[in-house]
């Protein structure tokens, strides 16, 4: 992401901030709207200011394509780092990920490779992004020469880079698991979840459905099966289908409620309340705000909750927060915010659609103590 900014004088209102970027960008209107999924007249009416931004979920898609910090986008006045200097370690990555041919590591290291993969999801499920984005370019080299770990490192490397609104780069390493996957149902179908969610990422929502139901039906194994369901009911909500997210959310509901078994050797995490979660995602989706707090007040309260990685959990009470703030919860999203930075920091301070959240919660005035001491950490405030 470029590290450049709009003079910090520039009082221009949001519209006219994101006409100097689309410019900046070399993109033309139609081009923005066509990466938006909107027409290019939304587009013009925007930058005119005829039409208001005032959900932040827009804003940071709209970030996204631009490749800015959403905060630069809300006050440019702001001295923002821009998600590359917040965490550094992407072009790295990107770097690795254009390794064609590598030299194959001995046989002898292949356990160690295998250690150092199996760390690789703890580090993610702990959401300390910036030691995984160190670990992952020197990862992925070392797989090459152990191919059956080659998948899950991709997986990896796609998780974090959708977290960290890189939604092309996770694109390219969700492909490059499906293509290690070797024919083989079962790491196709887990290949496949990673492709969903970065498809997700993307805007595409009716590819990830597609993709994830076609991998549905490859599998048997529950929670593998039940993920995918997850992710495709998610898509149908983020193409605004709500019947198919309904019934495939309740598919996966089915499955969940039948059990899960206690080990997850393909580290999908599948349970009842990851649908619930799945649930409130389609509701926000959809944009029943009002609906996704009150599917997100439910899930807290279930027995799985505290079972969630850090990095879920954290990532859900980001969500939340959105959701509460465009019904109007200040003070609720404010409080889901610290409660997610005390779980995991990275998912607040790093994620760009949490920055987005804090700066446009930190900006009211008052905002509250905490959450304007983690604005300040995260960079956000003068």
């Amino acid at each position: 992401m470029s590290g450049q900014r709009l003079r910090e004088t520039d009082e221009a209102p949001i519209g006219r901030r994101v006409a100097r970027w689309r410019v900046r960008r070399r993109m033309t209107q139609q081009m923005l709207a066509d990466r938006l999924g909107k027409s290019k007249s939304w587009v013009d009416k925007v930058e005119r200011g005829v039409r208001a931004l005032d959900r932040h979920s827009v804003i940071q898609e709209i970030a996204e394509v631009l490749r800015v910090d959403p905060a630069v986008l809300l006050d440019p006045r702001r001295s923002v780092p821009t998600a590359e200097s917040g965490l550094d370690g992407v072009e790295a990555v990107r770097a690795a990920l254009a390794r064609y041919h590598r030299p194959p590591s001995p046989k002898a290291e292949a356990e160690q490779v295998r250690r150092h993969v199996a760390h690789a999801w703890l580090t993610y499920q702990h959401a300390h992004y910036a030691q995984l984005l160190r670990a992952l370019p020197a990862l992925l080299d070392a797989v090459h020469g152990t191919p059956d770990l080659l998948l899950p490192a991709y997986r990896i490397t796609a998780s974090v880079l959708v977290k960290l609104g890189e939604a092309d780069l996770a694109w390219l390493a969700a492909d490059r698991a499906v293509a290690t996957a070797n024919d083989d149902p079962i790491r196709a179908a887990t290949a496949s979840i990673a492709v969903a969610q970065a498809l997700r990422a993307l805007g595409r929502h009716r590819l990830a459905r597609t993709a994830a139901l076609a991998a549905v039906d490859t599998t048997t194994d529950p929670g593998v099966r039940g993920t995918l369901l997850v992710q495709a009911g998610i898509a149908a909500a983020g193409a605004d289908d709500r019947h198919h997210a309904d019934n495939l959310l309740g598919r996966a509901a089915a499955l969940a409620d039948r059990g899960t078994p206690d080990d997850d050797p393909h580290h999908v995490g599948f349970c009842p309340t990851v649908v619930l979660l799945g649930r409130f995602l389609a509701a926000l989706a959809l944009g029943d705000d009002a609906e996704a707090v009150r599917r997100h007040q439910h899930a807290v309260r279930t027995d799985g909750w505290r079972r969630l990685p850090a990095e879920h959990r954290a990532a859900h009470l980001v969500d939340a927060a959105g959701a509460q703030l465009a019904t109007g919860d200040l003070t609720a999203a404010g409080r889901a915010l610290v409660d997610a930075d005390r779980i995991a920091p990275a998912e607040v301070r790093c994620r760009p659609v949490a920055r987005t959240l804090l700066a446009e919660i930190a900006r009211r005035d008052p905002a509250a103590a905490d959450v304007a001491r983690i604005a300040a950490l995260a960079g956000l405030t003068r």
